[in-house]
């Protein structure tokens, strides 16, 4: 039924691509009043978003690479997004310990000032000096200062879904598991051919917009059959979990001979996670993962600054990704620029127009939506307003503070565990009723998989955040995935698979 009205359907625009910058101008353009579709190969942030350090950040390092522009925008857009969404995102402090021979305290405290300063600060703490005391620092004892600043934690591919929540609810088609397979521009607008499990369908579109990430190269030249106009340069960033090897919620950005920085930051409560990397990566993106090198690295810099040694054996986990960076040029990849470029393409008038986005960092996914919107009003005469500074995010309805909604759960659902109601409150804010309804106790809640996922969460995870399998749910949706062994996600699989027969024959019936 759904693939019919889609093959009727002409949008004002077609968004290839489900991660942060694909979903974000998704959600502009809708609430401006556009007609909008988006399609994902795989599930929302399975790539790129959600293999990030987990930050909102100004980018302390850029400065050294005078991207003034992209800091200032950066870090105006913390205090944005710590408004819009504070259940997924919250201040955290970060703690730089001073290797002199690396870069001199004058040239820290000259960045740190243009980083308290640079951007519009309300909510966030400045920075300031540290001195370390040996019998409490986890740091060794040959570390003696160092300066701490403030930044933002955040749950990346929750921001992504949230973002694809608000979009949908606003008249956005959104559809994940979907391939664009190509598109030509015919009569000025494109005919986008699609294709998932059930087969292949159409759409049509008066303004595509490219927002594949690590692939915008690709589908221009083989998807589309056009020339790009930038090369993109794929780098790879990789991280380790390891258990927690310090105590309290501070994170420690660690600088290292190659100048380049590190950051170990407290994860998921019980781990400490280390990254990232940054080096050239020409393999398929769908394949990325951590080379020995980068683990090699990531465990030297961190037991050059702490304590506790780490080894191999201690990784828990790993995660790698690939940031589709517009190529500079640059032969350091730490250097080349993490700003964002839009290339429209559209050769005459009547030409159905092409937005590729090359580029782009987390943080400024809201400005970069809004600058892809400036790009396409000309074809739009009635397009809205800017709407999304101010607008909350899916769960920060009526949320007076975390902790008052952690309560509250722990009042209401009888025999819930904290660590449970703690997650459920940061990961769902408010929409954790939609859930819960009108349960008052655990056992009210369907099936136990354990690590406190039940039924009832499972299914609306089904339901409203277009999870399909025990990855997207585990990875992307709970971060539980760190708990479950083996035999928990056979038995989630199973459920999985039993909701879909059930879902299938109700829509038959």
């Amino acid at each position: 039924m759904t693939q019919n009205n889609e093959q009727q359907n002409c949008y004002d625009i077609a968004v290839i691509g489900g991660g942060i910058n694909g979903v974000g101008i998704a959600n502009d353009a809708v609430g401006r009043g556009l007609s909008v579709f988006l399609c994902e190969k795989d599930d929302l942030a399975s790539h790129t978003s959600s293999a990030s350090s987990k930050l909102i950040h100004g980018g302390l390092r850029y400065l050294e690479h005078k991207e003034f522009r992209l800091v200032r925008e950066a870090l105006a857009e913390r205090e944005v997004l710590l408004s819009k969404a504070p259940h997924i995102i919250r201040p955290m402090r970060f703690i730089m310990p001073h290797q002199p021979h690396l870069r001199p305290a004058w040239l820290i405290r000259t960045g740190l000032f243009f980083y308290d300063h640079l951007g519009k600060r309300e909510k966030l703490a400045g920075s300031n000096l540290v001195q370390f005391v040996p019998e409490t620092s986890p740091l060794k004892d040959e570390i003696t200062r160092g300066f701490e600043y403030s930044d933002c934690a955040v749950d990346d591919s929750r921001l992504v879904i949230l973002n694809a929540m608000q979009a949908r609810e606003q008249g956005a088609q959104i559809v994940t598991q979907t391939r664009c397979i190509s598109a030509q521009r015919e009569n000025g607008v494109w005919t986008v051919q699609l294709e998932n499990e059930h087969g292949q369908y159409q759409i049509q579109a008066k303004v595509l917009v490219n927002a594949a990430g690590p692939w915008v190269a690709k589908f221009i030249k083989q998807d589309l059959q056009l020339k790009s106009q930038y090369g993109i340069r794929l780098i790879q960033g990789s991280h380790i979990i390891v258990p927690k090897i310090y105590e309290g919620d501070k994170a420690f950005i660690m600088q290292n001979d190659d100048q380049r920085i590190v950051f170990a930051i407290p994860y998921l409560n019980q781990y400490t996670m280390i990254g990232t990397t940054d080096r050239e990566y020409t393999g398929d993106p769908n394949q990325v993962e951590i080379s020995q090198d980068e683990i090699d690295y990531l465990l030297d810099v961190s037991n050059d600054h702490f304590k506790v040694q780490l080894k191999q054996e201690d990784i828990i986990s790993t995660f790698s990704g690939v940031r589709p960076l517009c190529d500079d040029e640059s032969d350091n990849p730490a250097a080349i620029t993490r700003d964002y470029t839009l290339s429209l393409s559209q050769d005459h008038e009547n030409e159905a127009p092409l937005l590729s986005v090359f580029g782009g960092k987390l943080t400024t996914y809201r400005k970069l939506a809004e600058s892809a919107l400036d790009q396409i009003r000309k074809f739009f005469p009635e397009l809205g307003k800017s709407w999304t500074e101010k607008a909350l995010l899916p769960g920060a309805e009526n949320l007076d503070s975390v902790e008052s909604l952690i309560v509250e759960i722990e009042n209401k659902i009888k025999g819930i565990d904290a660590e449970t109601a703690q997650r459920w409150a940061h990961a769902f804010g408010t929409r954790v009723w939609k859930f819960l309804g009108h349960a008052t106790s655990i056992h009210e809640l369907g099936q136990d998989f354990g690590h406190g996922l039940y039924a009832q969460e499972v299914d609306y995870l089904v339901d409203q955040e277009w999870a399909m399998n025990s990855l997207d749910i585990l990875k992307r949706r709970t971060k539980l995935y760190l708990k479950f062994d083996e035999n928990a996600v056979q038995a989630l699989d199973e459920y999985l698979v039993s909701l879909h027969e059930r879902r299938l024959q109700k829509d038959v019936a």
